[in-house]
């Protein structure tokens, strides 16, 4: 694939070179750069792979069923989360074992910790087989802790702690959705190939080691971002406003409330909590402002402060939007020291050429990309946008701007990413950003630092910004009130993106090119007295020959911000970026107009082509999606329509003695896996949400549905649980105003004229006729069961249906009229169906025989999750399954499951093996 696209780029640069007149030599040395960065890639990518199988002479396939030990280095933040430690470790060596004999004992400080014994990488481990073989390899440790005192043990291990591990390794898993997120691919971008599973803190054990190691500056680090945020939660009172402060001053966003982190990523704002060029800038003013008071000279302040910007990058979690901001005001500082010209291009390439040199995976992180992009548009861009408040005063005008500009350059990669973007964006970011950053920021980071001398007096200035913080916390919580204004974008390709940008730029362009045109027409009418002589505008006096007579200001707060790319577009009016806005100074005339008016038309085009969602013809699509133990299946109709079936659900048993086990955020299927899917998928609006039955399995998922995409109508059975949540289910939706629909036998609904849903079950009971809805237990009885049909195609869902309501059913089946087509009789049922969704993820107690004699599926696919501890599917469903002849699909060892149906054939597809395509 990498050879394809170097040759791809080889052809392409001669041509783009004849069509813009680039010159040869530029051509040429662009093309060497481009084959180096790929050579370098290659060979980072052909050397990251694992060594653990080879040191354990084991293939990687049967390593997950072999106990082992291994010794190393704590390599991160321990990071201590309800029953989970989670950190990264540095294996040095690694050994089988017969067991783990060291499982059972106490947790203890002292059964955890060997004061007697060294770390050395060829040492024979105790208890193992072998000598020990010496390698150098990152994993994520995952040790369950068995006790709530555990949790005080796991909480003293620190970075650079020299550790002996007994648990066994596991392979991370990869994505079981078609575009769902990988976790291996994500984890093989960090160098890490293995997870490992410890059982208890008494599975670790601290060991002798030098003090000294390539972890004591992170340990020391980690240390002072501990006191830091200890004082952060003296000054700030509420443990609330202490973890929103350490995400905005220290990047600590572990302790940021989650409700709060997804209010502020629905309107766009998350980018205040990651630290990045404004967060350095203002970093960066303050110290200049400082030391000028303190008598500083110029040329030793900016050495100062170009010292102390690592330090700071450090301090804030060396996030890759944070280590470019710091690279970028690095060099912006010591252009400034030596008077050099300051090209914001040319420094922001610079710091994406030493990233990259050092890790050549940046390129795949969202963050890196997301960092670099706003800011080469921030720098491309503003030039087209300043003229436009050329007339506004400075702050006012120069923080409008870079609102507008950020917003249009973030657009794109918002929706590519994110799959979503929220009109309110502008006004949430024009409004707060000033807010958070010019004011909360330092009142914060001064209460911080006051907090160490004096607590009442860090408590005094955290008062005001507690003040602020809610005011913050009440817009957004205000601006996400009504989810009209969040639009659902399908994932578009790369393409998509860059003629997004190519039209954005040329319609600032010519809007830039007019609006100068228009300027000079006033002034040769003598209808412009004089030039704009007022101070701290965006615009400067320009010559005859258009170009900038003034000097930026001297003063130490506008150096500080010309280290951010957002202000040095703004202040820099002596010397703009080339290729931006330029050769903006052409002569209006009649074809600059028809220019305009077509980039105008292309930009929308481009706009409403993202925004649609793909269409797949006259194709019906029913798609089986891998959620674990549980059941979710999204149906795309012929003519567009979209319905969700069960929404999956994730069980919780953090209750009662086991409630200190609970996670802050855990991991809840419908939030982080089906409401991400159904987006990326174009998902606008849900036509109808189908509920089978109110088990947390099946039901769980869709309270995060409900709240986050818009839905016509909820199907379910009729009847109540006495669970909370799915009471507050049905609330949800009647507080949208959501269609309620009882499910019956009998009843039939036509999403679109191709498509036709027939419901089977429940029957008709007492409790309907009286018009009360029971509260029923045993839901599975009372499951949803339907038949669709679509292009010629049938499906069969059946919920969780057990073999009693199989029976009653098909006793019912027997006694219906017989199949009648276009006659319209009651209730229309055919026998054989195409392919069935098996009941209760193939358990023993459904699908009997009698049930498969009558419907003969070609298809059957069972939604079940791996390794469950039910034993699903049960083996003798699946001899029955195959005795009628039926083909298995399995969302447990195939991911997600497509079909599609078009003319009466089907087509199969599934995650786990893109090659494999089934065609019935």
């Amino acid at each position: 694939m990498l050879l394809l696209l170097w040759a791809g780029v080889t052809l392409i640069l001669p041509l783009a070179a004849l069509l813009m007149k680039i010159p040869v030599r530029h051509v040429v040395l662009l093309w060497i750069a481009l084959s180096g960065g790929g050579f370098h890639w290659a060979w980072h990518d052909t050397h990251n792979v694992s060594h653990i199988p080879e040191a354990l002479h084991v293939s990687a396939s049967k390593l997950e069923a072999v106990p082992v030990q291994a010794s190393g280095f704590i390599a991160s933040e321990v990071q201590v989360d309800g029953d989970r430690a989670q950190f990264e470790m540095r294996i040095i060596a690694i050994s089988k074992t017969r067991g783990n004999s060291n499982l059972n004992k106490k947790p203890t400080s002292a059964s955890s910790t060997r004061t007697g014994s060294t770390l050395l990488p060829n040492d024979t481990f105790q208890g193992g087989v072998g000598k020990s073989e010496a390698i150098s390899e990152q994993v994520i440790v995952h040790i369950k802790l068995a006790a709530k005192q555990e949790q005080q043990l796991a909480a003293e291990w620190q970075r650079g702690d020299a550790i002996q591990l007994h648990g066994s390794l596991k392979a991370p898993a990869t994505a079981g959705n078609f575009g769902g997120f990988d976790y291996n691919e994500y984890l093989h971008t960090q160098e890490i190939h293995w997870l490992f599973k410890g059982n208890g803190a008494a599975s670790l054990q601290k060991q002798q080691a030098s003090q000294w190691n390539r972890y004591t500056l992170f340990r020391w680090n980690d240390q002072l971002r501990e006191q830091l945020g200890q004082r952060m939660e003296l000054a700030f009172g509420s443990l609330y406003h202490a973890g929103y402060m350490k995400g905005l001053v220290l990047g600590v966003t572990d302790e940021l409330d989650p409700a709060t982190y997804n209010e502020f990523t629905q309107l766009g704002l998350t980018h205040i909590l990651a630290i990045s060029g404004m967060h350095v800038a203002v970093y960066a003013a303050t110290l200049l402002y400082l030391l000028k008071l303190l008598r500083v000279s110029r040329e030793t302040s900016l050495t100062v402060v170009m010292v102390l910007i690592p330090a700071y990058v450090l301090l804030t979690g060396a996030s890759p939007s944070v280590v470019r901001a710091g690279i970028m005001a690095m060099i912006g500082l010591f252009a400034a020291r030596r008077g050099m010209l300051k090209d914001g291009l040319s420094i922001l390439s610079v710091s994406a050429l030493l990233m990259l040199l050092w890790n050549p995976y940046y390129l795949l992180s969202v963050s890196f990309q997301l960092s670099f992009l706003v800011t080469a548009g921030l720098l491309i861009y503003m030039p087209l946008m300043k003229p436009f408040f050329a007339k506004w005063p400075l702050l006012i005008g120069g923080e409008i701007a870079i609102t507008i500009t950020a917003q249009l350059v973030s657009f794109p990669m918002t929706v590519f990413y994110f799959n979503q973007f929220s009109l309110l964006s502008f006004a949430a970011n024009f409004v707060l950003v000033p807010l958070i950053t010019y004011i909360v920021l330092p009142l914060g980071t001064v209460a911080m630092g006051i907090a160490f001398l004096w607590e009442d007096g860090g408590r005094i200035l955290a008062w005001p910004a507690e003040q602020l913080n809610e005011l913050t916390f009440w817009l957004v919580k205000w601006m996400n009130v009504d989810d009209t204004y969040v639009s659902i974008w399908p994932s578009s390709s790369i393409l998509w993106v860059i003629a997004y940008y190519a039209a954005l730029y040329s319609i600032l362009y010519w809007l830039k090119t007019w609006m100068i045109s228009r300027r000079r027409t006033e002034e040769s009418l003598g209808l412009e007295v004089a030039p704009d002589k007022d101070k701290g505008r965006l615009s400067a006096e320009r010559n005859s020959a258009g170009q900038s007579t003034s000097a930026p200001m001297p003063s130490p707060i506008h150096t500080g911000l010309a280290a951010s790319a957002e202000w040095a577009a703004i202040l820099q009016t002596e010397h703009e970026p080339e290729g931006a806005g330029k050769y903006a100074r052409r002569q209006w005339n009649g074809y600059s107009h028809l220019a305009l008016a077509l980039s105008g038309i292309a930009w929308f085009g481009i706009l409403c082509i993202g925004y649609v969602t793909p269409g797949g013809g006259n194709t019906g699509i029913v798609q089986y999606m891998d959620v674990g133990q549980g059941d979710s299946i999204l149906i795309t109709t012929p003519g567009g329509k979209h319905i969700l079936v069960d929404g999956g659900g994730t069980m919780d048993f953090t209750t009662g003695k086991n409630a200190w086990r609970k996670r802050k955020d855990p991991y809840e299927v419908g939030e982080d896996t089906i409401v991400p899917l159904l987006k990326q998928r174009g998902v606008h609006r849900l036509d109808a949400v189908i509920l089978t039955h109110g088990d947390h399995d099946h039901a769980g998922g869709l309270q995060a549905v409900l709240d986050q995409i818009p839905v016509s109508a909820l199907v379910f059975n009729g009847t109540l649980t006495d669970k909370p949540p799915f009471r507050k289910l049905l609330n949800t939706a009647l507080n949208k105003q959501v269609k309620l629909y009882g499910a019956h036998y009998g009843m039939e609904w036509r999403p679109d004229q191709d498509t036709k849903i027939r419901f089977i079950h429940p029957l008709p009971s007492q409790e309907e006729e009286t018009g009360s809805l029971a509260v029923v237990k045993d839901q599975n009885h009372y499951s949803v069961a339907m038949i669709l049909e679509m292009e010629g195609a049938s499906f069969l869902f059946t919920g969780d249906m057990d073999d009693a309501a199989e029976s009653q059913l098909l006793s019912e089946l027997a006694h219906s009229p017989s199949h009648t087509e276009g006659k319209g009789e009651t209730l229309a049922v055919r026998q054989a169906v195409d392919v069935m969704k098996i009941a209760h993820h193939g358990s023993k107690y459904s699908t009997s025989e009698e049930w498969l004699s009558y419907w003969q599926p070609k298809v059957s696919v069972i939604s079940v999750g791996a390794s469950n501890t039910y034993g699903h599917p049960n083996e003798a469903v699946l001899d029955r399954l195959s005795a009628v002849g039926s083909a298995i699909y399995r969302t447990d060892a195939m991911g997600e499951v497509q079909i599609h149906a078009y003319q009466g054939k089907l087509s199969v597809r599934y995650k786990h093996n893109l090659e494999h395509a089934d065609t019935r």
